[in-house]
């Protein structure tokens, strides 16, 4: 007998001897046996199961087995154990289709993987083993217990989706410290029990989070077990519920807030940008002016120009006739004034471009915070962000460090000459300190001066080594990459640090240098692109660290017993003339969990060349003459305006015409010099006062019209003139193109300098009423949407060739088409916008539901295939946000619709929801409404936002519709009054901020709110018209836990009560009376009102009030009565003492 035949024949034996079986007997009775079980004894290979073919049970415990095998001939195999062996991989049950119990667990197992054919699989128990990621379990959708405890599992993703049926499993002891992995579990719906911290294992490190309960109570309610607790009472779930909707609450409010700076500061820069762009286009305006002037003088023959011209100073060409070195002159004079004018428009565009640089810091700064916040709630707070102030002790710190690490000389190349630090942010992440400590500790049980290994170094990111669009947003959150990663990315395999900020931040200047020089980037008017930047002060502990050997790469295999290792900057970088102690170094760090992101700094380089321009001053060097000189915006430039003015008073000096008032026959034959009306073909009008062309209609053959410089805000008179072809209406005070008809030939039309401001409108009537239009001038109109009105023109007028004088693109025609196509709701938006989810997602996110479902849930409709019959009605949520709409139709059949958002387009009126009897949220921010009247069907609405519209009040009838309204946000309207809020009796929250509130009568309206707690009154000119604004509004809505995005204190409940109990006002009154014509009161009844003083100032208001009962209240003086200019009797005692004041 060979050797593996006696083997094998051994292990037969043995697995006989363990269950009781005679060898001999078993080609008799191996058929019959159908469990096996096979105890601590020698059984290192699987063999002999060819023995028992009907095997339904297999237990392996204690055996020095590495691979599974022959279980080929065990088909009806269902429940295998191969538990405390030396199981290297998992395999060999490829045949086993019947299997429902499979345990695995302490063995040495690193991937879960050939598992596919076991779909009957019910449990799966693979703990105590090596496995770092969930995978192959796709195909097991039976699956109902999972146990993966003991292993070295960070992430969850989404490799559990497709197991449906799981209800009991168990993650402790793994390496999960995120509660953003533990969100991921709650579409499994029938998951019943949750182990992270099983008694048995290692607590997993998101389990030592605050709130981490109450996180998973939230999100999986179905839960009956957590960590071996019982968790099914009603009383824990809806105190965990209540718990997250306050927080949610909270960080609304302070998402609303920063956002609310970001406006302001938005406010700040337009407003700054308006005050530079004034010079500019003042010089602009009298430039252009003169330059249609002096075009007047030119001979209707002289085609060089655009202009033709009927209205000639006759001088001038006898001028001209008589010396021919005039029309020279006027020629220089024109391209001077040309010149000029190029001059000061490039002026313009520098501005804007400024303008748009500082936006675009403030926005993204914005949005880091607002990211930040999120991430808070996210995380219930286990990572939190401390924005610092010169106050903060460890802000100061910081702040040095930074600086003194800061070498002007290694920037010498650039201009740069120093650094500002525009924002210093803590990081606390609760996940990542335990994690750093817990290495600490485990490196330095023994060891007690360890500090001396700490140190704080310095990241920046690198643009052309990171796969994230914003690594600086992720590395507090997730901490810093692994060595394997940064490898990957072609980058050392360590962590990469300096105590320099210039060796730090070397790799994104060179990158942003070399994307300058090859055109990728976008062309800024800031020479310093690399200007602003963004850097991660870490804590790391070097531990042993060892220079890095010549030759050698940075890899932990070339240094094993270093926890890190360090390049220093070559001799010759370092400069003579410096007086830098530090000396720069490059340090890499092997394993991540050394390295404590603690701060976050905003800062931007200064130059010697112009000025910085940080966001909020916006100090533009408009006025700079690079590369050689600046000069400041508060310095005027005489040279430039000296310039101008010598261009003005060129040769010829034109005569002054006196300016046309009004138009009728006489005047205009006289301008035309005609003798008839029908012989005009070209007029212009340039340059006088006009408002109305009353007559002008007359002229039926007038080809050419140019009426710029005038008061026009309508165009209406020229309208129905068959033969007009150009129109030059430039700086007027056009609002609106409505009334313009019938301009079948049109073809040209300048509109510059006006005050047009809704595209949309305006190329409506241009389409219907100049179809043949070829050439249109837009420019310098104050647009809503600015960004998007070339496409909004383009899409709708398609016969255009140039627009704002530039050529249209056949590709930018046809995108321009293609958007105003699928500006309308049809069938292809309603299948690539809805979902049919019956429920919210349970989800720290403060997006409404419609977008979170849009976000998070795939397309439920199969576009190749045909649809059912009434699909509409199975649509639950609708994001329609920012599809350019400027009707909401089709939405009748959404019968079941639920959650809905129209954000970002351009909406007029709110229609079309009639049949929408379930919407709970509805959501129309930045559109164009003016009234709510669309909604009052709506009895089932929870949720309305309308912020950023039109509307100039609160329609009471349209509220009491909806009993359920529980949050209301109309912020950046134009309401002026809260009167009919109190209908909505239901409100928790009210958005009404940046409106034109100003009465404090306004409070009163909503004392009626008694469920009110989150109230937002910010930017309403009230807020700084009141006299302890604040102190008002708490003391009259007591209810209130939150104003104007700062919660209320219990000592200003008790200061308001102090401050405003008891004083008898005019408000007091017209609340009493229900209206506030003071001076309609001649007797006025205020017994029992729990008065203790009187404030009826100023007292004209009651210039006609005879009497006043003040009886039963609680009256310390009378003093407020005396003022009262009419007074005759009043009755101010507790027992009706009659007072006389004569």
């Amino acid at each position: 007998m060979i050797q593996s035949e006696k083997q094998r024949h051994n292990g037969d034996e043995e697995v006989c001897i363990a269950n009781g079986v005679s060898y001999e007997k078993i080609p008799q009775e191996g058929s019959s046996i159908t469990a096996l079980e096979v105890f601590f004894s020698g059984y290192p290979r699987m063999v002999g199961l060819s023995l028992f073919p009907r095997l339904c049970q297999l237990t392996l415990v204690g055996q020095s087995i590495s691979h599974i095998k022959g279980l080929e001939a065990c088909p009806l195999l269902r429940e295998f154990w191969v538990v405390e062996c030396q199981l290297t991989d998992i395999s060999g049950l490829q045949n086993c289709h019947q299997l429902q119990k499979l345990y695995l667990y302490d063995n040495q197992i690193s991937k879960i993987e050939n598992l596919e054919s076991l779909v009957n699989l019910q449990v799966l128990w693979l703990n105590n083993n090596f496995i770092t990621h969930i995978e192959g379990l796709n195909t097991l959708q039976k699956l109902r217990e999972l146990n993966l405890a003991d292993n070295n599992i960070e992430k969850i993703g989404h490799s559990l989706d497709p197991n449906i049926s799981i209800e009991n499993l168990n993650l402790s002891g793994n390496k999960i410290c995120s509660f953003k992995e533990l969100t991921l579990l709650a579409p499994l719906t029938c998951l019943r029990e949750l182990g992270l911290k099983d008694p048995q294992s290692s607590p997993t490190p998101v389990c030592l989070l605050c709130n981490y309960a109450t996180h998973v109570l939230y999100h999986m309610p179905g839960l009956q077990r957590l960590d071996t607790y019982d968790v099914s009472s009603k009383h824990l779930k809806d105190a965990a519920e209540s718990t997250v909707i306050k927080k949610m609450m909270y960080y609304n409010m302070r998402v609303r807030t920063t956002q609310r700076d970001l406006a302001e500061t938005q406010a700040n820069l337009l407003e700054n940008k308006r005050n530079l762009l004034q010079l500019p286009e003042n010089r602009i305006r009298a430039l252009s002016y003169a330059l249609k002037n002096v075009r007047t003088t030119l001979c209707p023959q002289q085609r060089t120009f655009d202009a033709y011209v009927i209205h000639l100073q006759c001088d001038t060409i006898a001028d001209i006739t008589r010396d021919p070195g005039l029309e020279h002159k006027i020629l220089s004079k024109l391209d001077t004034l040309k010149e000029r004018l190029q001059f000061w428009n490039r002026k313009l565009e520098e501005i804007e471009s400024w303008y748009e640089r500082d936006l675009a810091q403030a926005t993204k700064r914005n949005e880091m915070m607002v990211y930040f916040l999120l991430m808070e709630l996210e995380t219930v707070g286990n990572i939190r962000f401390e924005e610092g102030c010169s106050t903060d002790p460890w802000f100061t710190s910081c702040y040095d460090l930074l600086l003194s690490r800061f070498c002007a000389w290694d920037y010498k190349a650039h201009g740069i000459t120093g650094i500002k630090i525009n924002r210093i942010i803590r990081i606390h992440n609760r996940s990542l300190r335990l994690r750093f400590e817990d290495k600490l500790h485990t490196l330095l049980a023994s060891e007690e001066n360890y500090k001396r290994w700490l140190e704080y170094l310095f990241y920046v990111s690198d643009p052309e080594r990171t796969i994230e669009k914003n690594e600086m947003l992720h590395i507090p959150e997730d901490g810093f990459k692994t060595a394997d990663m940064y490898k990957a990315l072609g980058r050392e395999r360590a962590v990469p640090l300096s105590n320099s900020l210039s060796v730090t931040d070397s790799p994104r200047i060179e990158y942003t240098q070399r994307q300058a020089n090859q055109g990728t980037s976008k062309q800024s008017i800031d020479p310093l692109l690399f200007r602003h930047g963004q850097l991660i002060v870490s804590k790391v502990f070097l531990g042993r660290s060892f220079p890095i050997h010549e030759g050698d790469s940075v890899d932990a295999l070339n240094y094993p017993k270093a926890h890190s290792v360090y390049r220093n900057v070559s001799p010759e970088q370092i400069h003579s003339g410096c007086d830098c102690s530090q000396r720069q170094s490059q340090w890499f760090v092997f394993d991540r969990e050394l390295v404590l992101p603690e701060y976050l700094i905003d800062f931007e380089y200064i130059t010697q060349v112009g000025k910085s321009i940080p966001c909020l001053s916006f100090n533009f060097p408009i006025f700079v003459n690079p590369p050689t000189s600046s000069r400041g915006t508060d310095d005027p430039p005489p040279n430039d305006i000296n310039l101008d003015e010598e261009t003005l008073n060129m040769e010829p000096m034109l005569k002054p015409r006196p300016k046309l008032l009004s138009l009728d026959e006489k005047t205009l034959l006289n301008v035309a010099r005609a003798n008839v009306l029908s012989q005009i073909t070209v007029l212009n009008l340039h340059g006088n006062s006009l408002s109305k062309l009353k007559e002008i209609s007359h002229l039926t053959a007038l080809r050419r019209l140019t009426i710029s410089f005038n008061e026009f805000t309508q165009l209406d008179d020229i309208s129905h003139m068959p033969n007009l072809e150009f129109v030059d209406a430039s700086y007027n005070h056009l609002l609106t193109l409505e009334g313009l008809r019938g301009l079948g030939r049109l073809n040209q039309l300048d509109l510059r300098w006006n005050q047009l401001t809704r595209a949309r409108e305006e190329t409506a009537v241009l389409r219907k009423h100049a179809p043949t239009l070829l050439r249109l001038d837009t420019r310098h109109n104050p647009w809503q949407r600015p960004e998007a009105v070339r496409m909004t023109v383009l899409g709708r007028l398609i016969s255009l060739t140039h627009l704002d004088d530039m050529l249209v693109t056949e590709e930018e025609a046809g995108a321009a088409v293609q958007m105003a196509a699928g500006s309308r709701i049809n069938q292809a938006s309603l299948l690539a916008h809805s979902r049919t989810n019956s429920e919210r997602p349970r989800s720290l996110s403060l997006l409404s539901a419609a977008q979170l479902l849009d976000q998070l849930s795939p397309s439920p409709w199969d576009i190749t295939g045909d649809l059912e019959q009434g699909w509409t009605t199975k649509i639950t949520a609708l994001n329609l946000d920012s599809q350019r709409l400027s009707r909401l139709t089709n939405l009748d059949k959404l019968v079941n619709l639920r959650w809905a958002s129209f954000n970002d387009n351009d909406i007029s009126k709110v229609e079309g929801l009639d049949n929408c009897q379930h919407l709970e949220e509805l959501s129309l921010n930045d559109n164009c409404i003016s009234r709510l009247d669309g909604v009052s069907k709506l009895h089932q609405l929870t949720k309305l936002s309308v912020n950023g519209n039109q509307l100039s009040c609160l329609d009471g009838t349209v509220l009491d519709q909806m009993p359920n309204l529980h949050f209301l946000s109309v912020e950046n309207n134009c309401i002026g009054s809260l009167n009919g809020v109190h209908r909505a009796r239901s409100l928790f929250e009210l958005y009404i901020g940046n409106n034109i509130i100003t009465s404090t009568r306004d409070i009163y309206h909503l004392k009626a709110l008694t469920n009110l707690i989150i109230l937002d009154l910010y930017g309403n000119p009230l807020v700084e018209k009141l006299e302890s604004y604040r102190v008002y509004v708490v003391f009259h809505l007591p209810s209130l836990k939150a104003l104007d995005g700062v919660a209320v204190e219990m000592t200003e409940c008790e200061n308001a009560k102090d401050v405003f109990g008891g004083r008898l006002t005019p408000d007091m009154v017209a609340e009493k009376l229900g209206h506030s014509n003071y001076s309609d009161v001649v007797d006025l009844n205020m017994q029992s009102s729990a008065i203790s003083m009187v404030d009826l100032a100023p007292a004209d208001l009651f210039h006609n009030m005879r009497s006043v009962n003040l009886e039963h209240n609680n009256l310390t003086s009378f003093s407020g009565l005396v003022y009262l200019p009419n007074i005759k009797v009043g009755l101010c005692s507790r027992k009706s003492t009659n007072l006389n004041f004569h």
